[in-house]
This record gives C-alpha cells, structure tokens and sequence, in this order.
C-alpha cells in the first residue's frame, strides 16, 4: 500500500468513527442560546482537543492508557457511563433552558472567548471524548500509526495531516449548527434534544455493552454487540 493510499483509507475510517457531521445536531443541544460567534470559538476548541490529542496517541500509540493500566473494554465502558449521564440531563426538561439562561445570564455578559472557554470545560467530557473521540478512533489511529512507521517522516507527516484534516472538518460540521438552529427555533430544539437524549443514552448502553463483550467470554451475545449486522 502506497502511502497515499493508507492516507486516503486513515482519514476515511477516522471520519466515519468521528462522524462530525452526525454530531452537529448534539453539537446544536448543547449549545443552545449561544451566540454564532460564540459557536464557532467552541467548535475551535473542540476541534483544537481533539487534534492535539490524536497527534499524542499517534505517536504514543495507548502508552497513556498502559501508563494508567487502563484497558479499552474498560475505557469504553466508562465512556458509556458518562455519555449516559450527558444523555440523561439533555432529556431533562431544564436541559434547554439551563444553557439559554447561562448564556444571557450575567452582568456583563460573557464574551465570546469567556463564553467558549466556559463551554469547553463542561463539555470536553464527555462530549469531545468520547463521543467524538472514543476507543474505536482511538484503536484506529494506533493501527494506522503502526502502517505509516516503514514511510519514516513522510508517513509521520501524513498522518499529523490526516489528523489535521478532520478536525477542520469537524470544525466546519460544527459551524453548521447555528443554522440548525434558526431553522428549528426554541420549541423545534427542545423537541430535538429531548429525542436526541434518549438517542445518546441509548448509544451510551451499546457503549457499556461493548465493553462488557470485550472484557468477557460468552457473556454478550454477538448481536447485541454488533446490531444490524449483514451477517
């Protein structure tokens, strides 16, 4: 495989797991009431995370998670618990209202970096990761990191670019969100969040699932992992 061929199938496989742009919407809940400006400063944030900690598992490969002794089973189920947390308090009936008023709220109110900054801290975790960035991207880049190593610097570079890649294309998904926004208004977000809740606490469940079927043997049925499967 040529090296620009393992650049094409890397960035193809990590956009696919990433999904940007089946995240905008979530991007949207959680971020309602906030300015267009104060979007698009919090997608940059985002997207400037998840770029510096891809480049890190690329070239350390999960030396961070062998540090701490964790496995991925064990990485994927707390990603669950969490993205279940998240999904539960997006179909709370103050999910909505409690970011419009954070955003108004305040005397000043906040700019747009402070309002970003703020944002981010809340929603790193476990919206950044591992919504955005959970065990199967992460799995990913270690693997396509191990096939670049025989190009040298130039497979290095590539995959830095790769990486560099999708985050601009997660920054550009995300900047999508304000449109969702006016399109659906204040009632057509609430509805959207509340079934979008139910969505990422469903997903959340499959998270823990998975996890479950990794760390075990016979314990999970294969169709409860892998659902819809052609086979």
């Amino acid at each position: 495989m040529s090296l620009v061929e393992l650049s094409v199938n890397f960035f193809v496989a990590l956009f696919a797991l990433i999904d940007p742009i089946g995240n905008v919407a979530l991007f949207a809940a959680a971020t309602v009431g906030a300015t267009a400006a104060g979007r698009r400063r919090l997608a940059l944030y985002i997207a400037l995370f998840a770029l510096i900690f891809l480049t890190v598992i690329y070239f350390s490969g999960l030396a961070i998670l062998q540090f701490f002794g964790v496995s991925m089973p064990a990485f994927r189920i707390a990603g669950g618990i969490l993205l279940f947390l998240l999904g539960l308090d997006m179909a709370k009936d103050d999910f909505t209202a409690r970011f419009a008023e954070e955003a108004v709220a305040g005397d000043p109110p906040l700019s747009t970096s402070a309002y970003a900054r703020q944002r981010f801290e809340r929603l790193v975790v476990p919206f950044a990761m591992p919504l955005l960035i959970g065990p199967g991207a992460i799995s990913t880049v270690v693997i396509y990191a191990s096939e670049a190593k025989p190009f040298g610097w130039q497979g290095a570079a590539a995959g830095v670019g790769v990486l560099t890649l999708v985050c601009v294309c997660i920054v550009a998904a995300f900047w999508m969100a304000s449109v969702i926004s006016k399109a659906l208004g204040r009632l057509g977000m609430t509805i959207v969040v509340r079934v979008l809740g139910l969505i990422l606490c469903a997903m959340a469940v499959q998270f823990i699932i998975a996890g479950v079927a990794a760390s075990t043997k016979g314990l999970v049925r294969h169709d409860a992992v892998v659902p819809y499967s052609a086979t």
